[in-house]
């Protein structure tokens, strides 16, 4: 056994070291200017935009908590939140991505969400990129934990480590790499991690399903359990002191529980996420044609469908397989580790798992770096020193960068986070917060400065509110909160800007020239 862990953790060497080759050689161009450092010079091409986009996106909850989902509660709660967030992905990349690449270059050559904000608007005090970056902020350091959860979860699994010094050595490594390479390093090593990624999980399922016996068997094993096999109904785990209970060598489930409208409506409220998700709007801004971008569609449209249903299928494969290994909806995010373990040589083992690495690697290097540039470009030059030089806020981006890592280390010492949530709550922030602000922003003329301050302040209050004091009430507040979150911005944004005064020609004339800019 020991020698197993050896050859998986060689393996894994191995990639970790190309990610960090990576970070080494862009090192020079992103120290050139921090237009490089923050957004790679606008230079990317459609296919690392496209699997940097998404592999930056889906995180390592792609492979440990929908899968986790699916293994414990079933079909029906993963597959409407993984149809949600295809549906969400598409229109994403048809309306928002062409758009927002050339209205972020009108609009003073935008290169961090809230620099676009501020630029539409025409702001000449701060206020829209400082909430901007305050959200920015609060909800990608709790993006930037679950990562750090994910990959303690990871190393404890296979090395019977503490979690938490596997926590803090995985969270200080992408730190290390993302600090030296900037956004070109992410981005081309994004790519890399969404191929990993891709690859890991076709590994997975395809052997998954040839151990369990072909899909009808798996099939008939999902059917035999109440609700676990069901688009309208989910499975009730029989829980004892917090596990699930196991008679006779049997995992033991209740009567299944029904899956209604209310609650289909909740989960492919998910897809509304994409238009706020700052980690995927960087990527539109950065590419270097917008006319590349409808190959890139293309190939995240692929790449998601593809992905989403195999992370479903191997949790349902793993309850079939492994019916009494993980007993609680934590360890039930250990599925895909589990799978790989059994399934593969520790050598071809280490190459899979370094799929969940990638995974949270493509993902903790966005969240951290946008975040850092939120603050150093919006508050710290915006605000706190105007007359800041380049390499002034490219030091205050790496300064900012640390400290959310450390913040975010913290928050993920506790082992048993259920990624799932601690995802879903930042998913909400961002989808309600940015999402309204980002739609009105670049398809109505008449939106004005105080309906998407007002949006915003809505649509990230309401996520705190709903989730901390009206969810826990149940019945129709059990929805997920990003729904309500998102409407209520809307509204919120439709109301304001009626009633304020009218945008300015100059806003309402760059708003009309953007259709006909050549970038």
């Amino acid at each position: 056994m020991y020698g197993d862990k050896i050859q998986i953790f060689i393996a894994m060497f191995i990639y970790v070291s190309v990610v960090i080759g990576i970070g080494v050689y862009y090192a020079k161009r992103a120290n050139e200017s921090s237009d490089n450092y923050l957004i790679g010079g606008r230079s990317l091409g459609p296919w690392v935009v496209a699997m940097g986009a998404e592999a930056s996106d889906m995180s390592g909850w792609l492979l440990m908590g929908l899968p986790g989902v699916a293994y414990f509660y079933g079909l029906s709660d993963a597959v409407w939140t993984a149809i949600g967030l295809a549906a969400g992905t598409y229109l994403n990349w048809l309306f928002v991505a062409k758009r927002l690449r050339k209205y972020s270059h009108v609009a003073g050559d935008a290169i961090t969400i809230p620099d676009f904000f501020s630029n539409r608007f025409k702001e000449d005090k701060k206020v829209l990129a400082t909430i901007s970056a305050l959200f920015i902020l609060i909800f990608f350091t709790v993006y930037a934990s679950s990562t750090f959860v994910t990959v303690g979860k990871l190393f404890s699994t296979l090395f019977d480590i503490k979690y938490a010094y596997m926590m803090i050595i995985g969270a200080l490594f992408v730190v290390a790499y993302t600090f030296i390479g900037g956004f070109l390093a992410e981005s081309a090593s994004d790519f890399m991690q969404g191929v990993v990624m891709f690859i890991a999980l076709g590994a997975v399922l395809i052997t998954g399903i040839s151990a369990a016996g072909g899909v009808s068997a798996i099939i008939e094993n999902a059917k035999a359990i109440p609700g676990f096999f069901d688009f309208f109904g989910i499975a009730s785990p029989t829980m004892v002191n917090g596990a699930q209970a196991v008679e006779a060598g049997k995992p033991l489930f209740g009567e299944a529980g029904t899956y209604g409208l209310l609650t289909i409506i909740s989960t492919l409220s998910w897809g509304l996420g994409y238009f706020g998700m700052p980690q995927v709007l960087l990527k539109f801004m950065a590419i270097k044609k917008s006319s590349d971008l409808k190959l890139s569609r293309r190939i995240a449209t692929v790449w998601v469908l593809i992905s989403l249903t195999a992370a479903v299928a191997i949790g349902l494969i793993g309850r079939a397989l492994y019916p009494t290994e993980l007993l609680t909806q934590g360890a039930a995010e250990n599925i895909f580790i589990v799978m790989s373990t059994n399934f593969f040589f520790p050598l071809f083992a280490g190459i899979v798992m370094a799929g969940i690495l990638a995974a949270t690697i493509s993902s903790s290097d966005s969240y951290l770096l946008i975040a850092a540039a939120s603050f150093s470009k919006s508050i710290y030059q915006g605000i706190m020193k105007k007359e800041a030089t380049d390499k002034q806020v490219l030091t205050a981006s790496r300064v900012t960068l640390v400290a959310i890592a450390i913040i975010a280390m913290i928050i993920a010492l506790d082992e048993n986070s259920v990624i799932f949530k601690v995802v879903s709550f930042a998913w909400a922030g961002f989808g309600a917060t940015f999402g309204p602000a980002m739609l009105f922003s670049l398809f109505w003329k008449r939106v004005t400065r105080s309906g998407a301050i007002a949006g915003m302040v809505a649509g990230g209050g309401m996520v705190f509110i709903w989730k901390l004091i009206l969810k826990p009430m149940g019945g129709v507040f059990g929805i997920y909160e990003l729904f309500p979150a998102f409407v209520i911005s809307c509204i919120a944004i439709l109301v304001v800007s009626l009633l304020s005064k009218e945008p300015s020609k100059e806003i309402q004339d760059e708003f009309n020239s953007v259709n006909a800019a050549e970038v």
